[in-house]
């Protein structure tokens, strides 16, 4: 195929080099009857005519050569990118089969269905791959995407220095916005501190005291019964109770409370994962009369914890070395998503939803702030996308050289909703996949498929909320309403089989909308929680949205 390419690319370079009929013309001896027409030629008319004529000529070749060379560029283009398809797609065919036995899918379908039994009875594959972003972004045209973005948040720059100068006559950004949301890191520091000492220590330990017992007790079941409720007790105070009461009693800011509370649910999902992942290895493996059982390193476990996936294995394929460029460019987009995120919320936000201009609550009111907020709330979604799922997994993958950096998929092409859910972020996914719906099948016998996918849906939907419950300081259950309603809804009717590119379209208006209606109402909801404050703390008190019925005073 190679061979082809390069043959079909030398014999279009061959005709685009060649001399064109102008060329030829003008390069050629000419004719003797021309020749000696010119020699006996002493009339000046007859001589303009002829160069007038000449003039005509070579500019009708030109028009023609460049038309024909448009014509040769554009099959060329075409040629190369159907044989590069091929070629990728052949690669890719050899590169996963050998691994999984799972031929990989062909415009959207599935060249050889595996069994369910095979689906369900492998395990997450890692291979060395760089993320879809760091190759699209080789490409000129994508990249240029990317350039629009840093152009608007130039323009951001711009616009707030000049309304700054306006109102106040200052040319100094002023971040204090930033600073309040990421107040009060030292103690964001040591709770995280005493997180991953617990994390790296008390399920290690407890496995390894588990194992060394396990087939020498005679009490199997017992043993592993009492020692999974005593590990449950002690999770649940230390990575359940206490990043809750850090949040609550010292009042942490929105940004650092995300911190806390959104590195207590990895923390849990990564123990989980750990013990899931080597207790049944530790029961089939029965060691050797005089032999100990076989545990995981605690450098594996400890690798484990900051490398960017949820599924534990002892061994990942890793790259030979860091990238300190990628690094530092990196780090760099991760900081300009940052500053996106705090001039979004200035200058789109702030000035629609702060009480000054806040009117009375009505239909028109609430339609107009959503639509309002619908640009805000795209952007935000991109930027969680671009800050976290690219760079940020990146950034600790390049510096623990961790050669898997599939984190999410073109989602941005879904014609389901279904497919949307399973490429937007790979990495939660897999672990709600293979410890959730999968796990659920298989207690139950591989029946209840929907029961099955509905129980991830609501596990998923309740962490989501809890995590911005947290983070916001209210309860205002938006997120939660969204997913676990109009996301199972859309689940199951937008469906696989959903392959126009109008269910595309369908899917981003839905985001657009769903965004809209998100930063509105949380919006909305931060204000009236400040200016009308709670009288009691009963529960309907905790659970009312202070928006329905805050009046601000002006």
């Amino acid at each position: 195929m190679c061979v082809r390419l390069t043959c079909n690319f030398d014999m279009h370079r061959i005709v685009l080099l060649s001399p064109s009929p102008l060329e030829t013309m003008t390069t050629a001896d000419p004719p003797k009857g021309l020749l000696h027409r010119n020699v006996k030629a002493h009339k000046s008319d007859e001589l303009s005519h002829h160069v007038g004529s000449h003039d005509d000529v070579q500019e009708e070749y030109l028009q023609q050569w460049h038309k024909h060379a448009q014509k040769v560029k554009l099959k060329v283009l075409e040629q190369v990118q159907d044989q590069l398809n091929d070629i990728l797609d052949k690669a890719l065919t050899e590169s996963v089969q050998p691994f999984t036995g799972i031929h990989p899918t062909v415009n959207g379908k599935m060249a050889t269905k595996p069994s369910r039994s095979q689906k369900m009875d492998d395990g997450k594959v890692f291979m060395a791959r760089a993320s879809l972003l760091d190759e699209l972004f080789e490409i000129s045209h994508i990249r240029t995407i990317y350039h629009m973005f840093i152009a608007v948040l130039l323009i951001f720059c711009l616009s707030t220095l000049a309304v700054d100068f306006i109102d106040q006559g200052r040319l100094v950004l002023e971040f204090d916005l930033l600073f309040y949301a990421f107040g009060k890191l030292g103690t964001v520091t040591w709770a995280w501190i005493v997180m991953f000492v617990y994390t790296l220590l008390v399920p290690y330990c407890a496995l390894v005291f588990w194992g060394s017992l396990y087939h020498s007790f005679p009490y199997k079941l017992g043993l592993s019964l009492g020692t999974g409720l005593i590990l449950s007790a002690i999770q649940t105070y230390v990575l359940g109770l206490f990043p809750i009461y850090v949040v609550i009693e010292n009042q942490l800011p929105p940004a650092s409370r995300f911190i806390v509370i959104l590195e207590q649910i990895r923390f849990l999902m990564k123990s989980y994962s750990f013990i899931r992942e080597t207790v049944p290895l530790i029961i089939k493996n029965t060691p050797k009369e005089g032999e100990s059982p076989r545990f995981p390193t605690l450098s594996s476990y400890l690798y484990f914890l900051f490398c960017p996936t949820l599924i534990y294995r002892e061994s990942y394929p890793r790259n030979t070395h860091i990238r300190w460029n990628y690094v530092g460019v990196t780090l760099g987009m991760i900081l300009g998503c940052l500053f996106y995120g705090y001039f979004i919320l200035v200058r789109l936000c702030v000035p629609v939803f702060r009480p000054e201009t806040n009117q009375p609550f009505s239909k028109r009111t609430m339609v107009l702030a959503v639509f309002h907020s619908i640009l805000p709330g795209i952007m935000f979604l991109l930027l969680c996308f671009f800050a976290f799922l690219h760079c940020w997994l990146n950034l600790f993958g390049e510096l623990l050289r961790f050669a898997d950096r599939m984190f999410y998929k073109d989602w941005w092409n879904s014609t389901s909703f279904a497919n949307y859910y399973r490429t937007w972020n790979v990495v939660v996914h897999d672990w709600l996949y293979y410890y959730g719906y999968r796990d659920f099948l298989w207690l139950s016998k591989r029946k209840f498929r929907a029961a099955a996918m509905l129980s991830v849906f609501i596990v998923s939907a309740v962490v989501h909320e809890y995590a911005l419950a947290m983070g916001f300081g209210f309860f205002y259950p938006v997120m939660f309403f969204l997913f676990a309603v109009f996301g199972v809804v859309f689940n199951f009717t937008m469906n696989d089989k959903r392959q126009s590119p109008v269910f595309n379209v369908i899917m981003w208006a839905c985001l657009f909308l769903g965004q809209g209606v998100q930063v509105c109402l949380y919006c909305q909801e931060w204000y009236a929680q400040i200016h009308c404050p709670r009288t009691e703390n009963s529960f309907w008190e905790l659970v009312t949205p202070r928006s329905w019925t805050c009046n601000y005073q002006r």
